[in-house]
């Protein structure tokens, strides 16, 4: 439902008004038009779906991946049925993940540019550091030096900074009627000047394609606008990919049946097999190091005919398992195979009860710590995919979002937070207590006693807090704010 709302824009209305009295197509529509068979991987489709600017999502683009005459492309497209394209923060922030993906990558980049420009009132959000509005043309000089192509159609109402995006392209297109180009409109001509002058005098179509030369393809119409960018990406001289793809067998096991496998109770682990038996081809997986940590399940699979390095929770990353992972990754790193993470956190022991079990603690953070190392060392792509519950220092070991996965998606029931707010520390039960263990079991003692005047003193506080951690580890909560790429249905992994 979410998705669906997301993909209506600013709503019903603004699309009519966008489409009827505008005489623009709608976002999805151009789309379906410059992509082969219409066919793309949205990216991060709730960002700002419930951000303070109103009802609508606030990011005001669209950004993605898809074919243009067989090449692999990043777009960017501004959707202007939302707030006329206004750039918000959530929105620079979008556009820039657009961007490094793109880098990261070296994927051609596509503008479709439909902005009013920035919301001034943020403009401390939106333009004065260095990971604000600003870096967008930076990132394009930038790609440019790199080689990586990029062109943009101007398909509207290109303000201030949307301005500065086509112009700094190799190649733009600019349509008739409809696209305009000015760092100031009208209005503000009017304001400083008293002089009254129409969009089309003061940044239309055929001044910018035979006067100022800003443009270098002047379209009659959309439809051939988009025609024209798909005939200069075919002068790139890029290798389109391969029509046939490769050959692979489906798994043994129906990848509908994820959906039923999602897990929803994070106190347990699911065997983390039977997602993969419904996801590798042909179901088949060459486990590494079958029976040694098998809290973290490691081994070599194709998905789509892809050759992919696995490491899957299967429980709480024990000493063994961190251990195991610093191995498999760097085994991955030589090979030069990208590594496909599944994340699903068990739930932490409540704490040390004993000295023995505080030395095993800290051991296991050490082989912790080893695996972070390796997983942020490994020089291969890495794909994390969020399907339970993610936790803590996990999130790391497990190439989480701040180690720079090159994709990080999550399932619905997903939950990403520092601690699980269902799994808070409980009084260890009493036991016989003796030497060495004398003394921390005085300490404990005095611990929850205050813990237990703390928790009376601040009962409405915890609960306040309790119930803000579990609305912000949620899935959604994490989408919104462009934490990952996008949430994905779990029957449609394979594909993504």
């Amino acid at each position: 439902e979410l998705l669906e709302r997301g993909k209506k824009g600013g709503g019903e209305n603004a699309i009519l008004r966008h489409t009827q009295r505008n005489k623009k197509l709608f976002v999805r529509e151009r789309l379906r038009l410059l992509l082969d068979d219409g066919d793309f991987l949205e990216l991060s489709p709730l960002a700002g779906l419930d951000m303070p600017y109103g009802d609508v999502p606030a990011a005001g683009c669209l950004t993605g991946i898809g074919k243009i005459c067989g090449v692999w492309c990043v777009f960017i497209a501004s959707d202007a049925t939302v707030k006329g394209g206004t750039i918000y923060p959530i929105g620079v922030k979008k556009q820039l993940r657009a961007q490094e993906i793109a880098m990261e990558n070296r994927l051609l980049s596509v503008h479709l540019v439909d902005s009013g420009g920035a919301f001034l009132p943020l403009q401390s959000e939106l333009f004065p550091d260095k990971l604000h509005g600003g870096r967008i043309f930076y990132n394009e000089a930038i790609m440019s030096a790199m080689g990586i192509p990029q062109v943009a159609v101007v398909c509207g109402s290109c303000v201030a900074g949307g301005a500065y995006v086509p112009t700094m392209a190799e190649e733009s297109v600019i349509i008739d009627k409809i696209g305009t180009l000015f760092l100031a409109g009208p209005p503000l001509v009017k304001a400083a000047t008293g002089e009254d002058v129409s969009p089309e005098d003061l940044g239309g179509a055929r001044l910018h394609s035979q006067v100022s030369g800003c443009t270098d393809h002047f379209a009659p119409s959309e439809e051939e606008a988009y025609e024209c960018i798909r005939n200069v990406v075919s002068t790139f001289n890029c290798e389109p990919v391969p029509e046939e793809g490769r050959d692979h067998d489906s798994p043994l096991y129906s990848p509908e049946e994820l959906l039923g496998l999602a897990p929803l109770d994070y106190g347990r682990t699911l065997p983390v097999k039977l997602i993969l038996s419904r996801l590798v081809d042909g179901s088949r997986f060459q486990e590494f190091k079958a029976a040694y940590g098998t809290t973290l399940v490691t081994g070599f699979g194709h998905v789509e005919g892809h050759l992919v390095g696995i490491v899957a929770s299967n429980g709480e990353l024990a000493h063994d398992a961190a251990l195991k992972g610093s191995h498999f990754v760097q085994l991955c790193g030589q090979r030069g195979i990208p590594i496909l993470f599944l994340q699903n956190t068990a739930p932490q022991p409540a704490g040390p009860a004993s000295i023995s079990q505080a030395e095993a603690h800290s051991n296991r953070l050490k082989a912790q710590a080893s695996m972070m190392a390796a997983v942020a060392c490994a020089a291969v792509p890495k794909i994390t995919i969020v399907i339970g519950g993610c936790f803590g220092s996990d999130s790391y070991v497990m190439c989480g979002r701040s180690f720079s996965p090159n994709f990080l998606f999550l399932w619905p029931n997903a939950r990403v937070a520092l601690v699980d707010s269902r799994h808070f520390p409980t009084v260890p039960p009493a036991g016989d207590w003796t030497g060495e263990e004398l003394e921390l079991k005085q300490l404990k003692a005095n611990f929850f006693s205050l813990l237990c005047c703390f928790y009376y003193a601040f009962k409405p506080v915890l609960f306040s807090t309790l119930s803000r951690l579990e609305e912000e580890s949620s899935a959604f909560y994490s989408s919104s704010r462009l934490w990952d790429d996008g949430i994905i249905l779990p029957q449609d992994t394979r594909k993504v």
